[in-house]
Formats: structure tokens, sequence, C-alpha cells
């Protein structure tokens, strides 16, 4: 269940802090800031594995599922945002899984690898629309992420097999549509914000990164037209270093937020050394601060990556 504030919904039960800002000046933030910089996904290169310990604080109980709020449209394409804990894994969890989780953790966020040809995990058995309406209808909030084309300088050996092309302006475009597809036939509407997952590339090779920013700048601008938000992934030490160095230049078709991956620190949105305080805030980052953990919750264990999110989401209804 959702609750209307200004120009974003956050969920009925969210803690007042959540809230955060008035609704007037969230709905200028809105307004204002969500064409301009703003993420998505993608998993560094390497990292420390499991230092950090994720928090114990909990959202509220379990609703029966998500309902239009009174006197909204059939459709608004407004935000949804989400502050908390998060994580996501190569392949969407079964269902008995995400209802153990939901259960037995503090986590009330998943990531999930919709689309991109270069997903770790591409065949994702359990990851289909009625897949999205069960595990929204359980309090899950959904992080959408898209691994396509990556750096022809990335850092992962097996992912060399994905490169940009010579053209990254017309493959990013062609791209953000099949994300923008893929993410209808799962059921997240305009209004949800799609992460794009740029792993860990070479930041010397100035040609590389020139050419990624091209890309994902492209793939933003698209996302755009078809009324989806654009979120960018990456290590913090290589797209996001260089995210933040095009956004002080002034560079347009930046992404609305920034997934920053830094492992084995602090679980916290703030203190990023790459990212100036004021850039992509408030409410338009997510810290991912631990990778490849194993962890049990409720008798279900997962290989996961751990989150600090407050950031905006997908939208599953209208």
């Amino acid at each position: 269940m959702y609750r209307f504030i200004g120009s974003t919904y956050v969920r009925k039960w969210a803690p007042a802090r959540l809230i955060g800002l008035t609704g007037a000046l969230f709905a200028l933030l809105v307004s204002l800031a969500l064409p301009a910089p703003g993420t998505a996904a993608a998993h560094p290169g390497a990292g420390k594995s499991g230092a950090a310990q994720v928090g114990t604080a909990r959202s509220g109980p379990v609703r029966s599922g998500p309902v239009r709020p009174g006197g909204a449209k059939a459709y608004s394409g407004r935000p949804v945002r989400f502050s908390g804990w998060a994580f996501d894994t190569c392949e969407a969890p079964s269902l008995a899984t995400m209802r153990a989780w939901r259960g037995a953790s503090p986590y009330r966020a998943v990531g999930v690898y919709f689309g991109g040809r270069a997903r770790g995990c591409p065949r994702q058995k359990n990851l289909n629309k009625q897949w999205i309406k069960s595990v929204d209808r359980m309090g899950w909030f959904l992080l959408p992420i898209y691994v396509g084309s990556q750096a022809p300088c990335v850092h992962v050996t097996h992912k060399l097999q994905y490169p940009i092309g010579r053209d990254p302006w017309r493959q990013g475009a062609a791209e953000a549509r099949d994300a923008v597809n893929r993410a209808r036939w799962h059921g997240m509407i305009p209004g949800s914000t799609l992460y794009l997952d740029m792993e860990a590339y070479d930041t010397g090779n100035r040609g590389c990164a020139e050419r990624t920013l091209s890309f994902v700048r492209a793939w933003n601008r698209e996302l755009r037209k078809h009324r989806y938000f654009p979120g960018y992934y990456s290590s913090a030490d290589s797209g996001i270093r260089d995210l933040e160095q095009a956004r002080k230049k002034g560079i347009e078709d930046l992404p609305t937020v920034v997934w920053f991956a830094r492992w084995g620190k602090k679980p916290s949105v703030t203190g990023e050394p790459f990212l100036s305080p004021r850039a992509w805030a408030p409410h338009r980052r997510i810290h991912q601060y631990a990778g490849n953990v194993k962890e049990t919750r409720g008798g279900h264990r997962l290989n996961i990556d751990r989150n600090r999110v407050d950031a905006l989401v997908a939208r599953t209804w209208e």
C-alpha cells in the first residue's frame, strides 16, 4: 500500500524519517531534478565481501498489497521512493524464499536483473510478471537492473565479449528501448526507475571512458522519452567518479539516481569520496557496501550483495 506525498508515492507504513522533506519541497525536487543528474546497477570488479553488517531496523507489518491512492488518476507516472535496506542476487529467488526473507530479514527491497545481454544469470526462471505482482503484494520494493553492453575496457574479463561499439549513442538508445520493453513485459510501468549496470572499467583509458559516458547518456535520454527514470550503478572508483566529473562540467543527460559500489565501508548513502555532498541528493542514492555474502533468513540461504537505499524504485501498478 502506498501513500501520496507531494509528487512521490511511498509505502503507507514507511517511518516518518522516510518522508523527510515536505511534500511541496519534494515536489519541487522531482519537477526540477529528475530530468537532471541522478543511477543504475553494476557490480564492482573487485571488493571486500561480508565486512559490513546489515542494520536491524525493520519496516512495518506486511499489507495485503498495493492499492491506488484515493483520487489518483489511472496513470500519473510519478515515481516511488524507498529508504531502507536492500539486497540483490544474480537470479530472482523463488516466491517461497521471498516470503521467508520478508518475514525474517531487515530487507524490504530487492534488486532484480530483468534484462540486458551481459546479465550473469540470463535464464531467470522465476522472474516474470506474476513474480513481480506477488513480491509487490508481499511488501517488497523493486530495483530493476539492466546489464547491457559494457565499457570496452571493463575489468571483468568475461564481460569483454559485450563491448560498447563504435556508435555508442545509437547503441545506448537501442538498449534503452529494449529495457523499456522488458520492463513493461514484467509489469514495471512508466514512473519506474530502471538501473543500468556498468561494471568497473579502466578510467585511465580516456577513449574508453568517453565512449562509455556517451552510451550511458543516450540510454538515459531514451528512457526519459518513455517516461521511465534512469538509474546508474557502477563502481565508485570508475563509473561513479567519471559521472561526477561529467556533472561538474555541466554535461547533460546524466542519470536521475546513482547506485555506487564501495565494499567494506559503513553502509551509508553519504560520505562517498567521489561524490560531492549535494550531488544526487536528497533521495537519489544507493550504496552497495558488501558483496558475495552468504546469508540465511527463515531457513532460506542466498548469496547476495547488501545495499543501503534512499532512492527511487520500480512502480508496478497504476
